[in-house]
């Protein structure tokens, strides 16, 4: 029994524990939820007074700010205002302003008129003045003018031939002096030999018994010689020397090698013949190759076509009065570039056409023209340039001036060409010479005597006082020097020197 009353006992203690810890629990939990409700309350209390703050701070700066924008945009309406006034204000003085202009413009044209009709009458006015002055002359307008210059010229003589002395000399001996000092360094920079080259064509022979073996038999050697080179052999009496005659220097220089090579091998026939003049042919090109290409290269002449300087090597075994042609033409390659250097123009293309100016010379015996003509077809027809083709065309006057080169190049030739011991001439051309160039100066009107003086570089020309006034002589001496250019064909320039001379001679008795 007691065992069960324990057990009851235990057991109501635990179901009255249980319940008074869940009434606890109950109670506990009832106490935070009502603590965190005030701390819910509390917070959103805070909150709205923040908020309240916000929206009174907000629409205290939207009131600010709206203010300002008011300020702002009164103060831009009264800028636009002002400048809605100025410009009203301008475009009415704009207004005036075209008023006044199109006034004057009317003005303008009425003065036009006025000046047309002013001018119209001075013009007929002046038609019948003149109209009555020639019919009371009884001359011509032509007459009148030539009789009016020719009367002024007269009184204005002594002052004309002043101002005109006055400029000449001035621009003469600037441009004399300029051109002086070009060409003296020039000349002095490029020191090379004047001697004159000629290719000789008479060959020594060791023994005249050699004469006989070059003939052959019935003359079989000579004439299988002559036949396959193209040229005359002459073999006379004179002594351990054979002539090599023909107008071809190529073929002249084929033989020449040719029968060197026959005389020292000492087997001539007619087989032996065709063999040694076909290598002397190999060794000639050769030669005419290396010639070209040495050349261009010593003038620094890039970008010629291989035969162009084939054609130019063969001016090696050409001469022109006594002078080798493609030492001549390298010569003034040289000159040209100094020249051009100095006066600015383009040094390579003056090189160029320098050195290539005397081509047609290589081919003038087989083609017909000038060598001139000559080169400038070769040239064209291997397209070197054409500024080249009319730098060098000018050479010899027979095209204008084309270009500064194209002058350049010219006095360089006749540099080259002139210089003393350069060429050669038989006494009798340069006896012929003097003789046309006197010819030519007494031919005009007026002229007393004249004389050839320096070899022909000057004609000094003595007229008489009586019939050649100042100014005749100055035009007389520019027509002779251009008879002179157009007649006669010379190396450099000739000097005219026309002299008048009055002399007053008075006896006191």
């Amino acid at each position: 029994m007691s065992l069960k009353i324990v057990a009851l006992i235990a057991a109501f203690a635990g179901l009255l524990g249980i319940a008074l810890g869940y009434f606890l629990r109950l109670i506990i939990s009832l106490g935070k939820k009502g603590s965190m409700e005030l701390e819910i309350r509390q917070a959103m209390l805070s909150a709205e007074e923040k908020a309240k703050k916000i929206v009174i701070e907000a629409e205290t700066k939207s009131v600010e700010i709206m203010k300002e924008i008011k300020e702002e945009t009164k103060q831009k309406e009264e800028k636009f205002k002002q400048t809605e006034d100025r410009l009203i204000k301008k475009e009415g003085f704009l207004d005036t302003r075209q008023l006044e202009i199109d006034k004057e413009i009317e003005n303008i044209k009425q003065k036009i008129v006025e000046i047309k009709e002013i001018r119209e009458k001075a013009e007929k006015i002046e038609v019948q003045k003149n109209t009555e002055l020639l019919a009371v002359a009884k001359m011509s307008e032509e007459d009148a003018r030539n009789k009016l210059l020719s009367s002024m010229e007269i009184k204005y003589e002594e002052d004309l031939l002043g101002r005109m002395k006055k400029l000449e000399e001035n621009g003469e001996e600037k441009l004399e002096h300029r051109a002086r000092e070009i060409l003296t360094t020039s000349i002095q920079r490029l020191a090379t030999s004047v001697s004159p080259d000629i290719m000789s064509t008479i060959l020594s022979i060791p023994s005249d018994e050699m004469k006989g073996k070059i003939i052959g038999k019935e003359g079989k050697n000579i004439k299988a010689f002559e036949r396959v080179t193209g040229v005359e052999v002459i073999v006379d009496d004179t002594p351990g020397l054979i002539t090599i005659s023909s107008f071809d220097p190529i073929r002249r220089q084929v033989a020449r090698v040719a029968l060197e090579n026959l005389l020292m091998d000492g087997r001539i026939q007619p087989a032996k013949i065709e063999k040694i003049v076909e290598k002397a042919q190999q060794d000639i090109n050769k030669i005419i190759k290396e010639k070209g290409e040495q050349a261009a290269y010593e003038c620094g002449v890039i970008n010629l076509d291989p035969r162009v300087i084939s054609i130019l090597g063969r001016l090696h075994f050409r001469t022109s009065y006594g002078q080798n042609v493609l030492q001549h033409s390298v010569e003034m390659s040289h000159l040209a570039g100094m020249i051009a250097a100095e006066v600015g123009a383009n040094v390579q293309l003056a090189k160029t056409a320098a050195l290539v100016h005397d081509i047609g010379k290589a081919l003038d015996h087989e083609v017909v023209g000038t060598h001139v003509e000559i080169g400038k077809r070769i040239l064209q027809k291997f397209g070197v340039n054409e500024e080249v083709i009319k730098a060098m065309q000018s050479h010899h006057e027979e095209y204008p001036y084309e270009s500064l080169e194209s002058v350049i190049v010219q006095t360089a030739d006749s540099i080259s060409g002139g210089r003393p011991g350069a060429r050669s001439d038989s006494i009798e051309n340069y006896l012929k010479r003097l003789e046309e160039l006197e010819a030519i100066a007494n031919s005009f009107p007026g002229v007393e005597k004249s004389y050839a003086l320096q070899a022909g570089r000057e004609i000094r020309v003595f007229v008489t006082p009586e019939q050649i006034t100042d100014i005749e002589a100055k035009n007389l001496a520019r027509n002779m020097a251009e008879k002179i250019e157009a007649e006669l064909k010379y190396p450099g320039e000739i000097k005219v020197t026309v002299i008048r001379e009055t002399r007053v001679i008075e006896y006191a008795r």
